[in-house]
């Protein structure tokens, strides 16, 4: 008997390795949400929990969670605020707008219409981009660009994706009485949960331009890239980014898509 609940117990079991996902996945969502609390760092604390997820999904699972959240928020934190208080200040002047659209009526409502469509532009960027930050070490707008490349790479994956991030929101709002379940829910694990799912559909396409990595998720090295990586910046070979120059991913992106 105690040999059976040491196996079920045990790191390598199918059962152990659940609970040390669960573990990852609740650790790093309460990181994100402390983290958010300043709402100008949201940016930076989303990238940190992708970093998270990619680093999980690609090691064995057996990270730690809180070390490898600040590694993602440090090393992206400049690039992630920029655009994140960007994105909240045009937030911003498009609620104004529109609201000034619907009093106006008349041609100001197609006018709206266009708000409405930047807006879900601007989304679907943002909820490509902060993974893609992640997993690379780049500039901000050869990053955006990458985002927009996979974002637009797999159209299904990319209505699953969106699908994933929004229909929760409008669940936890449209039901005032399970508010305060739903709230208990995004602190423990919500985030994290969307953040995983959205993790493991683009891995597949992140791998292609990514290095080997060891059991702990750890970058495989050779000889021939360790001079190149000693110059490099501690962001890349800590946090999830890769030593493959923006000009090469964009050679080998052209390569597979036959362009």
């Amino acid at each position: 008997m105690s040999e059976l609940v040491s196996s079920l117990l045990d790191n390598e079991s199918l059962f152990g390795r659940i609970m040390t996902r669960c573990g990852i996945v609740i650790a790093a969502n309460l990181m994100f949400v402390l983290f958010s609390l300043p709402v100008v760092t949201g940016g930076a604390a989303w990238v940190a929990l992708s970093h998270v997820m990619l680093k999980t999904l690609r090691g064995d699972g057996v990270i730690n969670p809180f070390k490898q959240f600040w590694i993602g928020f440090r090393n992206n934190f400049k690039q992630a605020t920029l655009y994140w208080v960007v994105l909240l200040l045009l937030v911003v002047m498009g609620a104004m707008n529109v609201r000034l659209c619907t009093q106006f009526g008349g041609f100001f409502t197609w006018v709206k219409y266009a708000v409405y469509a930047l807006g879900a532009a601007a989304l679907v960027l943002t909820i490509y981009l902060f993974p893609t930050m992640a997993a690379f070490a780049d500039t901000l707008p050869h990053l955006l660009r990458n985002a927009l490349y996979f974002a637009i790479k797999r159209p299904f994956k990319l209505i699953v994706i969106l699908f994933f991030n929004v229909f929760p929101f409008v669940l936890t709002y449209s039901d005032p009485q399970s508010l305060p379940l739903y709230a208990f829910l995004w602190t423990t694990c919500g985030f994290g949960l969307v953040a995983l799912l959205e993790a493991t559909l683009l891995l597949s396409d992140f791998k292609p331009f990514l290095p080997e990595v060891d059991a702990c998720g750890d970058f495989i090295v050779d000889p021939e890239d360790e001079a190149r990586w000693a110059d490099g910046s501690d962001a890349v070979r800590a946090a999830g980014g890769h030593e493959k120059t923006e000009a090469e991913i964009l050679e080998e992106m052209r390569k597979l898509d036959g362009i």
